[in-house]
């Protein structure tokens, strides 16, 4: 049997011993293998005209039908190239057990991004590298990838529509997005752009439409009987807002409700925000001194926002494991052959996502 795998140590194609011989079994996803029943019905009829002319035999049906099979499932927005292992191997070199090198791309399909989004502590994680993707890496996408990197769009706006989770953050990802892709499409020729002309100018299309969903977004009004923010008591409100993160979140916030603005102007509260973010250096470069007299902290925050990077929290975030040079959820594992996993496992942020498959 002639050897048909990538790599000289692999088994091969997977094959079943039949009347006929032996045959190759192609792998489907799980939405394609439900409708094979449906699919096999139609490649044994006949078709016929309104006039009952056969028009196609019979041989030519089964072809038609197999055809489908095929556009069904490399057009299926469910299918995501799907893969057992939810982990990748980010090697750099060539060597003679691995033939080529781990791209982007390559690592975007294999780590099941679209369940990850389901996952609230996962939810900005993806956005945020999807993101920076947007940005600088998108022409570095193959093919299936950018197939891919849609489809998990796709998903996430519908999430935001159904679900009304953390609209800004879309809005600002589909900015950066459609802002890149208005540059590749006029600069045609100058840049890498992988695929047809047609197909970015409807995927361009499609994102200013999801703009326009998404800012004629109307959050739906919670109807309940219990217990509301507005009737804990100040402290634990204060509380609340000094685990907040975001100076967006903490101006959102206040806007619910009188109390909640009034603690969301404390200057104190805005002091430790900054403090958080940015180093002392950077705050002598930027002082804002309001009427009083005294450092406006909350100006100082989005002065110094424009100028530097603030610190990043997620729920979950990918590993990477030193030891064996894989990238994984944590929660899924891999196989490491290290006498103790844990010391090896290194968080990885959106960025250093991006700067794993850098070459």
């Amino acid at each position: 049997m002639p050897f048909l795998g990538q790599d000289w140590r692999s088994p091969g194609w997977r094959w079943v011993k039949t009347e006929d011989g032996w045959k190759r079994c192609e792998p489907f996803s799980p939405a394609l293998e439900d409708g094979n029943n449906q699919l096999n019905d139609i490649s044994h009829t006949v078709i016929l005209t309104g006039e009952d002319e056969e028009i196609y035999s019979t041989e030519d049906c089964e072809f038609a039908a197999k055809k489908r099979k095929k556009d069904h499932f490399r057009n299926n927005t469910d299918s995501q190239c799907f893969y057992r292992e939810k982990w990748i191997y980010v090697h750099k070199e060539s060597t003679r057990e691995r033939h080529g090198y781990c791209t982007l791309g390559e690592a975007f399909n294999r780590l099941d991004f679209s369940s990850a989004i389901q996952d609230i502590r996962r939810f900005n994680y993806v956005v945020k590298l999807l993101q920076l993707i947007a940005k600088s890496q998108l022409t570095s996408l193959s093919g299936a990838a950018q197939k891919n990197y849609f489809n998990i769009l796709d998903k996430i706006v519908r999430k935001v529509m159904e679900d009304q989770y953390n609209p800004r953050l879309i809005k600002d990802l589909l900015q950066d997005l459609s802002s890149t892709l208005c540059i590749l499409i006029r600069g045609v020729g100058k840049s890498v752009l992988v695929g047809n002309i047609n197909i970015w100018i409807c995927r361009l299309e499609t994102i200013l439409l999801w703009q326009q969903q998404l800012k004629n977004l109307q959050m739906n009004k919670q109807v309940n009987n219990g217990l509301t923010l507005s009737d804990l008591p100040l402290h634990m409100l204060n509380n609340i807002l000094y685990r907040f993160s975001d100076g967006w979140d903490i101006i959102t916030l206040g806007q619910v409700t009188p109390t909640l603005y009034m603690l969301s102007e404390d200057r104190q509260l805005w002091k430790k925000l900054c403090q958080y973010h940015f180093a002392e250096k950077q705050f002598c470069r930027h002082l804002i001194p309001s009427e009083k007299g005294h450092i406006d902290w909350k100006l100082m925050y989005f002065a110094l926002q424009k100028y530097y990077p603030i610190k990043e929290q997620y729920g979950d975030t990918l590993h990477f494991c030193r030891h064996c040079s894989i990238l994984f959820w944590k929660d899924t594992g891999h196989p490491c052959t290290a006498s103790d996993p844990n010391t090896c496992l290194m968080p990885v942020s959106p960025q250093h996502f991006i700067d794993l498959f850098k070459f």
